[in-house]
């Protein structure tokens, strides 16, 4: 593991003009955003091409460096895998020895296609409307800033936390942040963090409620292959590399049928249950210009996106691949990639209570009941963040994006954030930094 830190904990003392919150939720357009204001910050830190598979990591961290001095907290960059950093910042509390506070959030962003955008999608441009268009503004560069804008605007009020604060910034999560988030949390760094608490990435909401995640699904990226005799095409065969294909694919998608039914009959959410989608097939003999249409293969392969909601026993899952779906007495095989944990150390699901009993998720609602936000019921969320791996080693953690009223537009064309919205994120999380910061009865994780 490779280290790169640079200290940034001498208080630094900062004038800066900022006109209050309260007077800034308005629509504003580029030349009204220009300067040293928390929109022309999401701005700058939007115009920076972290788009896999090139993401550029130099500038994002240079910048949120910056921003860290300029508002007195910590900071450090550790570097598990090369080229591949993680950005951690530090706002010491009062009482170190609680268990901390964790904020993460990630750098990198899926592609984008240009041609098929407003804007260009790494210009951050706003309309006179108040959209600010680029990729990355819901997923999730706008939390990223916002808990920076937060304690910005907590430190001016001189508030102190009881627990400490930490802000991370973590590579690699839009590929499975084995090589960022993982390997962090696995760390002797992040051990030494003591956190109790932590909070990553949600979604947006198009209701006027907050939409917050206690879980994720867990991925399996399933490669089931057959093989069977070759031939010709003329020639009939029990047992073929197509048809042991064809007949597993099609109880696959049986079984796709049956969750998907629960989820259009209003039982379940899509969250809710095993999400089974075909992704590539791969079979026939290739010629100059396509396929040899009178040979029939020796070998077929098929690619499946598996998603298992914690709720559900993931070895079940296992047991249909093995005896079902990919059988050896039908001349198949299979291959299962888990991306990321499906229990946790202990061998629980990995999943944070949200009920009273949880005396987080207790403070957390007050929270944002505090800023006038309201919660819609907790879900587990569709797809996976790096919250995951926080939760495998027990420390509960919630999804949360505060984007009430938005269009949900991560990884779409014309990702967009309303200006408004950004704002009063700002203020959501100041309630909850300095809420959650300041609770004393809980101990330990």
């Amino acid at each position: 593991m490779f280290h790169h830190i640079t200290t940034l904990s001498t208080p630094i003392l900062l004038l800066i003009f900022l006109s209050p919150l309260t007077t800034s939720l308005h629509h504003h357009n580029d030349a009204a955003v220009a300067g040293d204001t928390p929109l022309a910050r999401f701005q700058t830190y939007l115009r920076f091409n972290t788009a896999h598979p090139n993401p550029n990591y130099t500038g994002p961290i240079s910048f949120l460096t910056a921003q860290a001095r300029s508002i007195g907290l910590q900071a450090c960059t550790l570097e598990f895998t090369p080229t591949k950093p993680v950005l951690l910042l530090t706002w010491p509390g009062t009482r170190p020895d609680l268990p901390s506070i964790l904020l993460n959030s990630h750098l990198d962003s899926v592609p984008a296609e240009p041609h098929k955008w407003l804007h260009p999608p790494f210009a951050a441009a706003a309309t006179a409307d108040g959209k600010i268009y680029a990729r990355g503004a819901q997923d999730d560069k706008c939390i990223s800033i916002q808990y920076l804008e937060a304690i910005r605007n907590l430190r001016e009020r001189n508030f102190a936390p009881i627990r400490t604060v930490h802000v991370s910034y973590v590579p690699e999560e839009e590929v499975g942040g084995m090589e960022g988030a993982a390997k962090f949390v696995a760390s002797e760094e992040f051990e030494k963090l003591n956190v109790g608490f932590a909070i990553d990435e949600g979604q947006a909401s198009i209701t006027d409620e907050f939409r917050v995640f206690y879980a994720d699904r867990s991925p399996w990226h399933v490669t089931i292959t057959a093989v069977g005799p070759p031939g010709h095409g003329s020639r009939m065969y029990d047992d073929s590399a197509m048809e042991n294909l064809m007949k597993s694919v099609e109880m696959m998608s049986k079984f796709r049928e049956s969750q998907f039914d629960l989820v259009k009959r209003g039982w379940r959410l899509i969250s809710e249950v095993v999400s089974v989608n075909p992704v590539f097939l791969n079979a026939g003999i290739r010629t100059g210009d396509g396929y040899a249409m009178n040979m029939q293969p020796s070998e077929a392969q098929a690619g499946f996106d598996i998603r298992i909601p914690p709720t559900v026993d993931s070895e079940l899952i296992r047991k249909r691949i093995v005896e079902e779906w990919a059988p050896a007495s039908r001349n198949m095989t299979y291959e299962i990639v888990e991306k990321g944990p499906s229990r946790d150390n202990w061998g629980r699901p990995l999943m944070t209570a949200t009920d009273d009993a949880n005396p987080w998720w207790s403070v957390f609602r007050k929270a944002i009941e505090a800023a006038g936000g309201k919660l819609a019921k907790p879900e587990i969320l569709t797809s996976t963040t790096d919250a995951r791996f926080v939760r495998q080693r027990g420390i509960p953690a919630l999804g949360f994006s505060p984007m009430s009223n938005t269009p949900i537009l991560l990884h779409d064309h014309n990702e967009y954030l309303q200006d408004t919205v950004f704002l009063k994120g700002i203020e959501v999380y100041e309630s909850l930094i300095s809420s959650l910061s300041s609770y004393e009865e809980v101990h330990s994780a």
